[in-house]
C-alpha cells in the first residue's frame, strides 16, 4: 500500500490517480499508523509553506514524517512536499520546515523576460545518476508550477536541475528520501515513468 499524506494541501487527488493508473493500491491518510506501515509514503501539495508547516503540526505528522524517514521507508516529496523537506522558505520567515535535509527555498530571481509563477513544461539535466530517472533521457520535460525554488546545502544530493531565470534543484535523493519540485503526476508519460520508478525501489532485490 502506498500512503499519500493527506493535510488539506491542494492537487492530493491527482497524484492518488496517477498512483492508481500504475497499477497500485494508493490511500489518502493522515492516520500515523497507515502511514508507518505503508510500503512508501508520498507527500505531495501545492500551497504555501507557512500554512503547510501549520497543518503538519496541526494533525500530528510532523514526528510520522520523521520516524517514515527513520524507518528508512522509501519517502517522495512532491512540489511543496520537496520544499518542505528543507530547512526554511523566503515565503514564510521565521517558519521552521522539516529540516529532513538541508537547503533553503528561494524565491524565483525576478526576470523581465519570464514569468513568475513558473508555469509550465521545462526540460531536465541529470548531474548524477538518480534511481527516480532510471531510463529517461537528459532533457526530458516536466511540469513545474511554482514561485519558490530549492537550494540544496549539498549538491551531491541533487539529481536533476532545470534553469529558470536561475539554477534550480529540481530533485534530490538522499538514501530512502526523494522529492521532486516538478510534479510527476501532470508531467505524461516522462512523469509515470518517474512515478514507477519511485514505486520500483526496494522491489529489485525481492
Amino acid at each position: 500500500m502506498i500512503a499519500i499524506i493527506d493535510y488539506d494541501a491542494g492537487n492530493i487527488k491527482s497524484v492518488e490517480k496517477a498512483i492508481t493508473a500504475l497499477g497500485e493500491k494508493a490511500v489518502l491518510t493522515r492516520d500515523p499508523e497507515q502511514i508507518l506501515n505503508a510500503e512508501k509514503v508520498i507527500l505531495p501539495g501545492v500551497g504555501a509553506f507557512g500554512d503547510a508547516m501549520e497543518k503538519l503540526h496541526k494533525y500530528g505528522l510532523v514526528d510520522v514524517i520523521r520516524q517514515v524517514v527513520e524507518k528508512k521507508t522509501p519517502f517522495l516529496g512532491i512540489c511543496l512536499g520537496l520544499q518542505l523537506l528543507f530547512e526554511r522558505s523566503d515565503e514564510s520567515a521565521g517558519v521552521d520546515g522539516l529540516g529532513i535535509l538541508k537547503g533553503e527555498i528561494l524565491r524565483i530571481p525576478d526576470n523581465k523576460d519570464l514569468k513568475i509563477p513558473h508555469i509550465g513544461w521545462n526540460s531536465l539535466k541529470f548531474p548524477k545518476e538518480g534511481k527516480l530517472f532510471k531510463g529517461l533521457n537528459e532533457d526530458s520535460y516536466v511540469y513545474f508550477v511554482h514561485s519558490y525554488y530549492l537550494k540544496a546545502e549539498d549538491e551531491n544530493i541533487v539529481t536533476a536541475t532545470t534553469d529558470y531565470s536561475t539554477l534550480i534543484h529540481a530533485s534530490v535523493e538522499k538514501d530512502n528520501v526523494f522529492a521532486c519540485q516538478f510534479h510527476p503526476e501532470k508531467s505524461s508519460d516522462v512523469g509515470l515513468a518517474i512515478l514507477n520508478n519511485f514505486l520500483n525501489i526496494g522491489r529489485e532485490d525481492d
